[in-house]
């Protein structure tokens, strides 16, 4: 079994900041691809950010430049840090990976969500 715990989500006003932060633990064997998705309210999950196993990261065109996501130095954990929040980043944010476990199979799997309001 394999558990996503994020933490980080809040309360913000616009131009703030929060750091999100994903945990997975279980019988992994590695960790390849990471991400943060986000829903907001009435919309579709969108990808923000995602990261490979060697570092490569890609986002979404509307908050490069606000957002860095990266890997702790335990290799498992993932970081999205937000800057200069806008009341558009409203929404709940997902941790995503895509890990192999030691039974040799390999699946995505999601951490239960973190809501983070942007709002004065």
């Amino acid at each position: 079994q394999v558990r996503m715990v994020e933490s980080g989500g809040g309360l913000v006003q616009p131009g703030g900041s929060l750091r999100l932060s994903c945990a997975p633990s279980g019988r992994i064997f590695a960790v390849n691809a990471m991400a943060w998705y986000r829903q907001a309210q009435g919309k579709e999950r969108e990808l923000v950010a995602r990261i490979g196993s060697r570092g490569e990261t890609n986002y979404i065109d509307s908050v490069k430049g606000r957002f860095t996501i990266s890997r702790g130095n335990a290799k498992n954990m993932v970081y999205l840090q937000m800057d200069n929040l806008k009341a558009e980043d409203t929404a709940v944010y997902f941790c995503n990976a895509r890990i192999e476990t030691w039974s040799g199979y390999e699946s995505d799997y999601w951490g239960q969500g973190t809501q983070v309001t942007v709002s004065s």
